[in-house]
């Protein structure tokens, strides 16, 4: 981790909502309609989107001034702190796609739910540079 991270003077930042996976998740499932077996293709797929539909509305980031916190609703559900952190890397975030970091004892993958942009912004000033190349 940046010894200049963690900044005690930094608020806390939640992050917005974007249902711009579920969709395309959900679209994707519509696109194989026309597939033989419909619609058992289909439904898997759909069911799918709309799981992480209720996610992206249920779950909640929050960069705290030492910690990423994630939320469900009004119950926290954990944390991480900034210095267990070793890497972190956006996939695809265009697509969305998920958000890969490693920790000193675990590796973690989420969707992309939140606001690309707005998520490497507080990685970035959080955690610092640590996005890696291949994790």
């Amino acid at each position: 981790m940046n010894q200049d991270h963690p900044n005690p003077n930094l608020e806390a930042v939640s992050l917005s909502a974007n249902p711009r996976l579920p969709l395309l998740v959900l679209l994707f499932s519509l696109a194989l309609l026309p597939l033989p077996l419909s619609p058992w293709p289909t439904l898997p797929v759909a069911l799918f989107s709309l799981f992480l539909l209720l996610q992206t509305y249920s779950l909640r980031l929050e960069f705290c001034p030492d910690t990423l916190v994630v939320w469900r609703g009004g119950q926290e559900l954990r944390r991480f702190p900034y210095s267990d952190w070793q890497a972190w890397r956006l996939f695809a975030p265009w697509l969305p796609g998920l958000l890969y970091f490693r920790e000193v004892k675990s590796i973690h993958f989420l969707p992309i739910l939140f606001d690309p942009q707005q998520l490497r912004a507080q990685l970035e000033l959080r955690v610092g540079a640590l996005e890696t190349g291949k994790p």
